[in-house]
């Protein structure tokens, strides 16, 4: 029970529930008492966590699985956005399906079906070690939680009126690195990332990939149309601003609902009439 006295500016109220003490004054006695009355369940669902919080689950998943991942970045920027909203201080056990879908529509506001699906697979893998690994929850928020579908897949592909545009666009430094990497995509099927990572061996004829994102390391073959754009040299812009800059030249020419990535669609399309299926196979390296 709370222990509620006057005190020379108001009213203070103590609570000291499963180990923990905490005090607040307040103007009233009434307003003494309804913090005491939540501060009260508050102590019981943080014990319900075993006194974990939101913002520590967060912290100890990024310390002991988001470092052995190649997104660290990203799952760090999500998770910031997380804490955010559902409080660092709130008790794990008092995020409840409910509160997952308050988060679910709120994010729908803002970002595609997709987006909120990425996102929802890493809060859910979270929620799922907490219950069954660390045994800090008995169950998991998700249970019942409906899901936005994905988008649907994506049939935009570059034609080659739009293709001369990008690359006969007269750009300098970086910008012309990006545009040489869609010149190299375009004869090669390679994601941005790929071909700026990419080491092209002159001897086999092929492109080594320390990583990918379907596997690990892999030798792409190429088609002699792309062997002299792959001897330019190296690239100095990294992904997410050669990424920003391809953006930055599709707006200023006009060209709408493209990306870079639909260069994939388009070369696989194109080298599908010029290799045999095999082949095609470990240029696309699609596991199906």
């Amino acid at each position: 029970m709370a222990y509620i006295r006057k005190f020379r500016t108001g009213w203070r109220a103590e609570v000291q529930r499963h180990g923990h003490r905490a005090t607040h004054v307040a103007p009233t006695k009434r307003e003494a008492q309804a913090w005491a009355i939540k501060k009260e369940l508050e102590l019981d669902a943080l014990k319900g966590s075993r006194g974990q919080t939101f913002g520590s689950a967060v912290d100890h998943y990024e310390t002991t699985v988001s470092v052995t991942k190649r997104g660290l970045e990203w799952e760090k920027r999500r998770f910031a956005a997380m804490v955010a909203h559902f409080g660092d201080e709130t008790p794990l056990v008092q995020i409840d399906s409910a509160a997952i879908g308050r988060w679910r529509d709120r994010r729908l506001e803002t970002v595609s079906g997709s987006t909120v699906q990425r996102e929802a697979n890493l809060l859910r893998n979270l929620f799922a070690l907490a219950r069954d690994e660390w045994r800090w929850i008995e169950r998991s928020p998700f249970t019942g939680v409906r899901l936005p579908r994905h988008n649907a897949p994506r049939h935009q592909v570059w034609t080659w009126p739009l293709i001369r545009r990008v690359l006969r666009a007269e750009r300098t430094g970086k910008t012309a690195e990006v545009q040489r990497a869609f010149r190299i995509s375009l004869h090669t099927g390679l994601r941005l990332s790929e071909v700026l990572a990419g080491r092209y061996d002159t001897a086999r004829r092929v492109i080594d990939l320390e990583r990918t994102k379907t596997g690990g390391r892999v030798s792409v073959p190429t088609i002699p149309r792309a062997r002299r754009w792959l001897q330019g040299g190296t690239f100095t812009v990294g992904a997410k601003a050669a990424n920003a800059l391809f953006s930055r030249i599709c707006a200023e020419l006009l060209i709408d609902d493209l990306t870079f990535h639909d260069s994939r669609a388009s070369a696989l399309t194109w080298l599908s009439r010029r290799v045999d299926v095999m082949t095609l196979a470990r240029i696309s390296r699609h596991k199906d």
